[in-house]
């Protein structure tokens, strides 16, 4: 027996030492060091800080289009104006985006250019990058949330709203942070964190009242996640004093609906429209996304707290635009802009997706680097969408061309008439083009009249006003092609009347049409 173990132990020496195996005398091996809280915390601040980065310089990168478009140029002309006018023009009208005029305020006091009038929402982009980022990392971890955050960063729709001169992208911080802090209040939930998830709630709606569908999203989180009773209690203390200040701008803004009458019942196109926005204008980036975040749905990550990561990004991305698209269908109210704040539940589902199939990658810097390098190449494959949202042509119109002819063309003394009467907004863009030249149709300006655009003379104040002309006298008609001639100009009395006028008393004498618009040269009749 002793001579048949020892055989058995030399052979299994032997076996050992082919394969490279330690014998049961040899030392255990060190023990696996686990990561400490400094270390988990600089990977966390690593993940949180780089797609921020990233957003920061995507957002820099092209600001300057050369032109501003007429919603750009809405911001830019009323945010200018002294307080009470700005309060006397929200008594009226555009009162759902007064918070951002009032926020724009200072800025724009500083310095009135196109680069200011962007740079908040670059910096709220790069802000909301990080938070989707921070979300990541505190539902699965650093490396989940430095692809949710970098995918955010690398997406066409967020650079667009990024680079635009109105509310939407800080819409989009607003609901992001409000998410995070939901969050943080469910997993240790104090009066105090309650109270700071509704006041951002309530900020964001203010900004713009259809963010207050963040609650509906929120609603589902809670509900999936089969939370106790004391939870819902406080949500829904935080969501009922969020909704009580969202009250009075509901009110102001319902009896000012008729600004958005010309959007229409929202069908198929507009909902794959928003698809595309939300997981890639491509189709391969569209089909890998809408892959991974199913990869996300079918097999979970385990939970790193009370909220799952699916709980908290799918009814983000779904819920608000569902129900925004159902009420659309009795009250046409339904634009992908509306709804940038959702976009974030989507990188979420993607990043948690593929860390779940990347994971099956041994080594953990493997499965990260395999990671952001494919994050890198979507970025790439989407370049040249990229590039053409920083074009002047990425928006509806170019108020700097028609302002540019008239610079380069009119001289002090010539006349200026505005065909239809939103035109003017090329003027109260570029107040420097028509320095010197005199509003043949103003009668109450713009600030004076609580307007837009300002009140003008009637019909024969206009006909006055081009009977004094001399003889010989230029007039520059700055006119919108896509609406002068049409039905609806027709329609529009004043409007049609105006050039009844100048054809009676100018003749044309040449134009110089743009995209959109023309410039076009009249002059006094002898």
């Amino acid at each position: 027996m002793g001579g048949v173990n020892g055989t058995d132990e030399r052979r299994a020496t032997r076996g050992r030492e082919r394969t490279g195996a330690p014998g049961p005398d040899a030392p255990a091996p060190p023990p696996r060091p686990r990561e400490g809280p400094a270390t988990a915390g600089r990977r966390a601040a690593t993940a949180v800080l780089v797609p921020a980065a990233v957003m920061l310089c995507l957002g820099l990168w092209g600001l300057d289009r050369g032109t501003m478009w007429r919603d750009e140029s809405a911001t830019f002309q009323i945010a200018r104006r002294s307080l009470p006018d700005m309060g006397h023009l929200l008594g009226s009208i555009d009162a759902v985006h007064g918070l951002y005029y009032l926020l724009m305020h200072p800025v724009l006091a500083v310095r009135p250019d196109e680069i200011a009038l962007r740079l908040p929402s670059v910096a709220a982009s790069a802000v909301t990058a990080g938070l989707v980022a921070a979300l990541g990392c505190r539902l699965a971890g650093p490396r989940v949330g430095l692809w949710a955050g970098l995918l955010y960063a690398g997406a066409p729709f967020v650079s667009h709203y990024a680079q635009e001169g109105r509310s939407y992208a800080l819409v989009a911080t607003g609901a992001a942070l409000a998410t995070w802090l939901l969050v943080r209040a469910v997993e240790g939930g104090s009066h105090r964190r309650w109270a700071g998830y509704g006041a951002v709630v309530a900020a964001t709606a203010l900004l713009h009242e259809f963010a207050i569908l963040l609650l509906a999203a929120h609603a589902v989180t809670l509900l999936v996640s089969r939370l106790r009773w004391r939870v819902w209690r406080a949500w829904g203390c935080a969501a009922a004093g969020a909704c009580a200040v969202l009250v009075p701008l509901v009110i102001v803004s319902r009896g000012q609906s008729a600004q958005v009458s010309w959007i229409r019942t929202p069908g198929p196109e507009q909902a794959e429209a928003l698809l595309r926005a939300f997981a890639g204008p491509g189709d391969l980036v569209l089909a890998v996304t809408l892959l991974l975040a199913a990869v996300a749905l079918l097999a979970p990550r385990p939970r790193n707290g009370p909220l799952h990561l699916t709980a908290v990004a799918l009814p983000l991305a779904l819920v608000p635009p569902a129900l925004l698209y159902a009420a659309a269908q009795y009250q046409p109210l339904f634009l992908d802009r509306y709804l940038l704040f959702c976009l974030a539940g989507v990188p979420l589902l993607a990043a948690a997706g593929a860390d779940r199939l990347l994971g099956l990658l041994p080594p953990r810097r493997t499965a990260l680097a395999a990671g952001t390098a494919a994050v890198a190449a979507a970025f790439l494959w989407q370049l040249p969408v990229q590039e053409r949202e920083r074009l002047p042509t990425s928006r509806g119109d170019e108020l700097a061309r028609p302002a540019a002819v008239v610079a380069r063309l009119a001289r002090p003394g010539d006349a200026v008439l505005f065909l239809p009467l939103h035109e003017r907004r090329t003027a109260l863009a570029y107040p420097g083009a028509f320095a010197g030249l005199r509003d043949l149709t103003l009668g109450r300006s713009p600030a004076a009249s609580g307007t837009l655009f300002g009140e003008e003379v009637a019909t024969a104040g206009l006909r006055e006003r081009l009977s004094r002309l001399p003889p010989g006298a230029r007039v520059w008609v700055v006119q919108d092609t896509l609406t002068v001639g049409t039905r609806w100009f027709r329609a529009q009395r004043a409007e049609h009347e105006k050039t009844l006028v100048l054809d009676r008393l100018c003749r044309e004498e040449s134009s110089v049409y743009v995209r959109g618009g023309a410039v076009s040269l009249y002059v006094r009749r002898e």
